[in-house]
């Protein structure tokens, strides 16, 4: 069989890498977890309807179908872009079953068709948080859902090296109560073009405000001047209504805005930033809205984003509004992985391997191993009985750290230093940085 091509966007970890990945995914839970987030895993396909019923997706969406089907098709189905849809559509279906407000962690794969680059790929892997309301959810949410998100990052940097990040904020009702101001009507088609503000650039945005939405020249700097603003604290206020627009939604969006930076710099100040170009693509996002980038590496562009969403979920009767921020997990780690900034001490758990004397003694070998496993050292027991030093090198290759020999009271080697000495399987520990692979930084 000819080796197979890569798929693009595709990204696969070699076992040093997914290990950085496991660590990653770890810290996120435990934190997620202190805050009282419960976790589920949504199905990986939704109904077509569903996912295209918002925002300009539907050019990425992955579709479904079941090959010589026959009789009666089921609905069309694709697989899922994003997490919030899905659990909009969970909330729906299971909500007699939930407490709200109802919080939950979601780290799943996601799949979406765009062009494959740096950090940007078709399968990836996402970590959601999000707290939905039952008729309504508190404003105060919106503060909570950004600092725990922020709380993660900083543990991650802590723990693992990630680098630090900033979190931009806007607020949806500022952005179309300012639009709304100049008598602008289809303030969506605005707020998708000024999303590409830091991609393109202020004169590239307000070109494609007066070319393709037919604003004048002075509606277009308006707006232009809007997404310019941004400070680390209320200043922004001053200069938004320097701009000379009025409107009841501005007016709203204003406080709603000024009361998360607020409240994030009592606890964060400096890490979040009132940034009035922070747009979101999708539709479903009604007020506080939120981008996240690395300190330093600012040109990835944001790596964890969302917001306030207040109609996204509902049965008709009743309406489950949400706030919410999901990190790219993938989007975060491929770069820093594939330059090999972070990496797996070793590529196998095993802090042990068993050597194997000669093969009737291997059941000696197997006891030695599962002794070692009862007191939680990872271990595996040498794969043929080569001489010694073909077992000590396979350990090295395999980067296994130790290796045992004799039998349940013998001798252990640390063949990194070349000491050994005598050790039993029931009283032997080895150093606690030893006994699972590290992350460390090349």
């Amino acid at each position: 069989m000819a080796r197979p091509k890569p798929l693009s966007g595709f990204p696969e970890f070699l076992p040093a890498q997914r290990l950085v990945e496991q660590r990653v995914i770890d810290v996120l839970r435990q934190t997620f977890e202190l805050h009282g987030f419960a976790n589920i895993e949504t199905r990986a396909v939704e109904t077509l309807e569903s996912l295209n019923r918002k925002g300009e997706i539907t050019k990425e969406v992955y579709t479904v179908r079941r090959l010589h089907a026959e009789g009666n098709q089921p609905d069309e189905l694709g697989l899922h872009f994003d997490l919030t849809v899905p659990l909009a559509r969970y909330v729906v279906e299971h909500a007699g079953h939930l407490q709200f407000p109802f919080r939950r962690y979601q780290i799943q794969k996601v799949w979406r068709g765009e062009r494959p680059q740096e950090g940007r790929y078709r399968e990836f892997r996402q970590a959601d948080i999000d707290i939905v309301g039952n008729g309504a959810l508190s404003a105060h949410h919106d503060v909570e859902a950004m600092l725990v998100m922020l709380e993660a990052f900083e543990a991650l940097h802590e723990k693992i090296g990630i680098p630090q990040v900033r979190i931009h904020v806007n607020n949806r009702k500022l952005s179309e109560g300012f639009y709304r101001g100049l008598g602008i009507e289809e303030t969506d088609q605005v707020l998708q073009r000024v999303d590409k503000y830091d991609k393109i650039g202020a004169d590239a945005v307000k070109e494609l405000l007066v070319d393709e939405l037919s604003l004048s020249e002075e509606v277009a700097q308006k707006c232009v001047e809007l997404a310019g603003i941004s400070s680390t604290d209320s200043s922004f206020v001053s200069h938004v209504r320097a701009l000379g627009v009025e409107n009841e939604m501005l007016d709203e969006g204003l406080k709603e805005l000024e009361d998360v930076v607020v409240a994030a710099n009592r606890i964060a100040a400096g890490r979040v930033v009132a940034d009035l170009k922070i747009a979101r693509g999708l539709d479903y996002y009604t007020g506080t809205v939120y981008e996240t980038e690395l300190v330093g590496h600012e040109k990835m562009g944001s790596v964890c984003s969302g917001g306030r969403y207040d109609a996204l979920a509902s049965d008709g009767k009743t309406t489950y509004p949400g706030v919410g921020i999901s990190m790219g997990v993938t989007r975060l780690l491929g770069p820093i992985l594939s330059r090999g900034e972070l990496i797996g001490s070793r590529s196998v758990p095993s802090a042990v391997l068993v050597a194997v004397t000669n093969e009737e003694e291997r059941a000696e070998a197997t006891d030695v191993a599962t002794a070692l496993r009862h007191r939680g050292i990872p271990c595996e027991v040498a794969p043929n009985a080569a001489k010694f030093g073909k077992q000590i090198r396979h350990a090295d290759r395999r980067g296994i750290p130790f290796v045992w020999f004799g039998g349940l009271n013998g001798e252990v080697k640390d063949i990194r230093s070349g000491d050994q000495h005598p050790a039993s399987a029931s009283e032997w520990m080895p150093e606690e940085s030893d006994i699972y692979p590290q992350v460390v930084s090349n």
